[in-house]
């Protein structure tokens, strides 16, 4: 299948070489992509945050360049995840809802490095194979990556196992994302003089709940802090956030160290010169802001995230901040863009990596946010709802199936307190905004359908509270014994 897969993209480059404009053979650069599970954009010290401790990411950002609008499409694990793997949105990948499996012979990241001559490995939380979470994923369902220490889905974070490279059960020691950077750390520094490039995706589970099982001596730093809430957390629930924020932030700085363990290895192997490092995360997190703990809303502490990219050669070593548009699907073709491959004709993102060089002006004036079945934290039992919404650099519109729902200008209202959809002062923009809307549905053939409609397109079975069992179900909904 993969030799099929080279001739159809056409793969006629050496993937270890590029060819520079002076005829000079150049490396192509590795790629060490680091993904978060649940880190909203706000709560980072570069971001503005007054009290979390972030000092790792704050001195990367500082040579970095600061993505301020990268926003989560679907903003939930498994829908986020196939995106990043195929550049296609939910609808397309079937990936619209947590454990379901992305397709095995999907056209993926991993598979197009591997096929350029990369070297490949994925470290911690897959989640998207939809056998049960702690279930073996065989070789033939990695898409394409070849060093592998990975669990499916765990947030037992203290005692938390993995599959190895050797099809082996282990268990990592301790709080397992600081056990998890250091083998990442590792398979960096083993690398020092190889002559093939690599990717290697460090995916933590942190610093999603649950909150409390942070290490201790950083959850510590903010028990006695006086926690400063973002605007939107209602009275009653206040006491509650500052509850989570000590454990949420223990995640965090705790994270952040390990940041610093993956720089160090960098710096120590003179790798970090020719390497793509990227931070982000899958989606955010609502933290009893509007009322709300976890995802799957269209407010920006949900669909807002960091995105910080540090690459030398493209961007120099100062700090920039850049307010281009990003959304869940690009991020798999601007990888490829940056590195010089092929993109398969199946993605539907934007390779960003020219614009973000400053080759060429960016055109894109709203991406898409989405809910296509609400379900687990959000059912329809809660108030869950399917929406559609477009985010601009300044706005956010989102539509249910009875309609327009929310509107808010962001610049002037950034805690989203005021919902201008029925201001009449605001019908201009909102009918612009929803043009905007009509047109990406329709360039992603998105008919906006009820989310059942879709759990029958692709035969998943749900209990309740609309979630798909985390056991076994397949790609297309077939049973797996």
């Amino acid at each position: 299948m993969l030799n099929n897969y080279k001739r159809n993209i056409g793969i006629t480059l050496l993937g270890m070489a590029a060819v520079s404009v002076s005829g000079q053979v150049q490396k192509r650069p590795n790629v060490v992509f680091v993904l978060a599970d649940e880190w909203r954009a706000q709560d980072i010290g570069f971001n503005g945050n007054p009290d979390v401790r972030t000092p790792n990411l704050d001195r990367l950002a500082g040579k970095a360049v600061n993505f301020t609008n990268t926003i989560s499409c679907c903003s939930v694990c498994c829908p986020y995840r196939a995106s990043l793997m195929t550049g296609q949105y939910p609808l397309t990948t079937g990936v619209f809802v947590n454990d379901v499996q992305i397709n095995p012979d999907a056209q993926s990241l991993g598979k197009v490095f591997k096929a350029s001559g990369y070297q490949t490995a994925y470290i911690g939380k897959w989640h998207l194979d939809g056998h049960g979470r702690n279930s073996f994923i065989p070789v033939e369902r990695r898409q394409g990556f070849e060093y592998w220490k990975v669990l499916e889905c765990t947030h037992d974070y203290n005692n938390s196992f993995y599959w190895g490279t050797d099809d082996k059960k282990a268990k990592w020691e301790g709080y397992d994302a600081f056990a998890q950077t250091a083998d990442a750390a590792g398979y960096i520094r083993e690398r020092k003089n190889d002559a093939k490039p690599f990717l290697m995706i460090l995916s933590w589970g942190p610093p999603h709940t649950p909150f409390e099982t942070a290490p201790e001596a950083y959850k510590k730093i903010y028990r006695e802090k006086l926690l400063k809430l973002r605007g939107n957390v209602p009275e009653g629930l206040k006491q509650k956030a500052v509850a989570d924020l000590v454990g949420y932030y223990g995640h965090i700085s705790a994270l952040d160290s390990c940041i610093g363990v993956l720089q160090k290895s960098l710096q120590e192997t003179g790798l970090d010169e020719n390497t793509l490092f990227v931070f982000t995360s899958d989606h955010g997190a609502m933290v009893r802001s509007h009322g709300f703990v976890n995802k799957q809303r269209p407010y920006e502490e949900s669909i807002n995230v960091p995105l910080l990219i540090r690459y030398p050669k493209a961007f120099g070593e100062k700090g920039k901040r850049n307010d281009m548009l990003i959304n869940t699907p690009d991020l798999m073709p601007t990888l490829l863009g940056f590195c010089g491959l092929p993109i398969p004709k199946s993605v539907e993102g934007e390779d960003k990596s020219a614009i973000m060089k400053g080759k060429e002006k960016e055109k894109t004036d709203g991406v898409l946010i989405a809910s296509y079945h609400p379900f687990g934290q959000w059912p329809e039992s809660q108030g869950g709802k399917e929406y559609r919404g477009v985010r601009t650099k300044r706005f956010t519109y989102v539509k249910d199936l009875s309609g327009p729902w929310l509107l808010y200008d962001n610049l002037k209202d950034p805690f989203q307190l005021n919902n201008l959809v029925n201001d009449p002062q605001s019908m201009k923009i909102r009918v612009e905004l929803e043009a905007k809307l009509t047109k990406l549905l329709a360039k992603n053939k998105d008919q906006f359908l009820p989310g059942k409609a879709y759990i029958t397109k692709w035969g998943y079975v749900t209990d309740n509270t609309g979630t798909v069992p985390y056991v076994k179900i397949n790609y297309q909904g077939l049973p797996v014994e």
